[in-house]
């Protein structure tokens, strides 16, 4: 399954956008071995939608638009 990391929290955190064999895409969110949460995957829309405004939401943003070539002037 391929995957980029979109975001290292620095309390150990990490956040990664990841695709399955369908092609569906999600992010993962691996929560520090400290916390004892588990980890839990949500389709890249609603991850997007959730209102929020954390790093990890502007980091896959960034990654986003890096993938769109700036307008030529």
């Amino acid at each position: 399954m391929p995957q980029i990391e979109i975001y290292k929290g620095s309390n150990g955190d990490g956040w990664f956008l990841c695709r399955n064999e369908l092609g569906y895409v999600y992010v993962v969110h691996e929560p520090n071995e400290a916390s004892g949460g588990k980890g839990s995957a949500v389709g890249i829309g609603d991850f997007l939608s959730q209102q929020n405004t954390g790093p990890e939401h502007q980091a896959l943003l960034q990654l986003i638009g890096s993938l769109v070539e700036p307008p030529q002037r």
